[in-house]
């Protein structure tokens, strides 16, 4: 994320989201270990309609950064996965999920009331 302009973005790249069982386990890890009102304020945000659920739009930023999925680390850095403000930055091939792994899509499958 730091070779990317995000800032100012507010999240409209961020989703879908295709998560895996591991991933799905370490962002529930993640949202655990947060401090209660942290976690309460990411939650309660209002996002754009499509947008990753754990999207910070407070802080204009990934609110489980840590934990972000594969798709997320990708994001920008492949062809496949173009960040529109800095598409010279996609010096990679072609990225491709681990479908035999895939279990859901955030925001669509899981929502916050999967990681409480």
């Amino acid at each position: 994320m730091e070779s990317l302009p995000c800032q100012g973005c507010k999240g409209l790249c961020c989703g879908p989201v295709p998560i895996t069982k591991d991933e799905r386990k370490r962002i529930h890890k993640k949202i655990r270990s947060m401090p209660p009102k942290e976690r309460a304020a990411l939650q309660k945000q209002e996002r754009f309609y499509g947008t990753c659920i754990f999207y910070d739009l407070d802080r204009d930023r990934c609110g489980i950064h840590a934990a972000r999925p594969a798709v997320c680390r990708a994001f920008g850095y492949y062809k496949n996965l173009v960040c529109f403000r800095k598409p010279e930055a996609a010096s990679k091939g072609v990225w491709n999920a681990d479908e035999a792994d895939f279990e859901g899509v955030l925001s669509e499958d899981f929502t916050w009331k999967d990681f409480a």
